[in-house]
């Protein structure tokens, strides 16, 4: 767990994508070597990104980048999706930011089989051997890391999935849940067919944008996972449709 210094640096990177080791030794009254200590911590933990001088946050489909935008919302959201999975189950996360903190809350408490379709997921159990995880194949992604195409749903196709979660980057009621990026639109989609509970993962601030392409639509999921700050209309929106609200 960050402490509110650490918090408070995320928050500024999360406004400002761009800070110095100066400007927030000012900011935050402490010295330049506590500031380079925290950086260097929120690098290890995949929040930022360190750079001569200071570091930087921006919003991209790099998920190390991604991670740090809204951290503690985010880190709440996962935890309480991770409720929902039981000691031993063997779940399958697609991608996004809030399904990564969700992996390592599910692989250090409650020991389960993980399948993924993106290689940065897989890659934070690396140095733990009990970790059990399953890296489907496909089209590697270089920027999200993930993995797409014809393969990857070959794969799928040899699984009986029984939880699956999905991230998502927009929402709102005309266009469904939304992606930025075709081919992992594609996978998302074809992953919902074949699994028995869906939940969708992602902080609020998703609801209310439009992007390039749909992944489903509210009818095709049992659960949605975000955080307390989601707007009243969704929130009847989704009520009316049956889905079960998990809120942070």
């Amino acid at each position: 767990m960050l402490n509110k210094r650490q918090n408070r640096i995320l928050q500024i990177l999360g406004r400002d994508n761009r800070t110095s080791v100066a400007t927030l030794s000012g900011m935050l009254k402490v010295s330049a070597v506590t500031i380079r200590q925290d950086l260097n911590l929120l690098e290890e933990e995949g929040l930022l990104r360190r750079v001569h001088g200071g570091a930087v946050l921006r919003e991209a489909d790099d998920l190390s980048d991604r991670l740090g935008v809204n951290y503690e919302q985010k880190l709440k959201i996962a935890a309480k999706a991770a409720s929902r999975v039981e000691p031993g189950e063997t779940v399958l996360i697609e991608s996004g930011s809030v399904n990564a903190l969700l992996a390592r809350e599910l692989v250090k408490r409650k020991k389960v089989t993980l399948i993924t379709t993106n290689v940065y997921i897989a890659r934070q159990f690396r140095r733990e051997e009990n970790a059990a995880v399953i890296l489907l194949g496909g089209i590697y992604q270089h920027n999200s890391e993930s993995l797409v195409g014809k393969m990857t749903r070959a794969c799928i196709d040899q699984l009986n999935v029984g939880k699956a979660f999905i991230g998502i980057d927009g929402y709102t009621t005309a266009t469904g849940f939304t992606s930025r990026d075709l081919l992992r639109a594609e996978i998302a989609s074809y992953i919902i067919q074949k699994a028995r509970e869906v939940f969708v993962v992602s902080d609020s601030s998703k609801f209310g944008k439009e992007e390039l392409t749909n992944i489903c639509y509210p009818r095709d999921i049992q659960h949605l996972a975000t955080d307390s700050n989601l707007p009243e209309n969704f929130r009847k929106e989704f009520e009316t449709a049956g889905i079960d609200l998990i809120l942070a």
